[in-house]
């Protein structure tokens, strides 16, 4: 013996309240997915395209009144600026900062800088770089 079907005939009362929302969720999703990649490619662009002047700290030696910092500076040719460095004591108090300037035409720039410290530094960090 079979048992009567309670589901409705495909088709013939319309779509279902399951399927419209099934759609508005697809196009929601999808406007929030675009949006969410141009958000990310406009950051992208401001911080790789538009950043003139980059540094990275190549090696550090310390002594009690001074440390000195290797950087390798990357630019763009003709342009200028500055990068800030700082050290910081065992503690984790700031024992040194000091602001470097880069004019050279050079696109790429290794030089070591000395940083003078009130105390024994036990760090060298480059905060940031800045075209000017």
């Amino acid at each position: 013996m079979s048992t009567a079907s309670t589901r409705v005939p495909e088709g013939r009362y319309g779509r279902s309240s399951a399927a419209r929302s099934d759609r508005t969720l697809k196009i929601v999703g999808g406007v929030l997915g675009a949006l969410l990649l141009l958000l990310v490619g406009w950051f992208g662009y401001h911080y790789v395209g538009q950043n003139k002047i980059s540094a990275e700290v190549i090696s550090f030696e310390i002594s009690d009144q001074a440390v000195k910092v290797h950087l390798e500076v990357r630019k763009d040719s003709g342009a200028a600026g500055y990068c800030t460095l700082r050290s910081q004591a065992e503690s984790g108090d700031e024992v040194g900062r000091a602001d470097f300037r880069f004019d050279q035409d050079a696109t790429r720039i290794d030089k070591v800088v000395t940083l003078r410290t009130k105390a024994r530094g036990t760090s060298a960090e480059l905060l940031g770089c800045h075209a000017d």
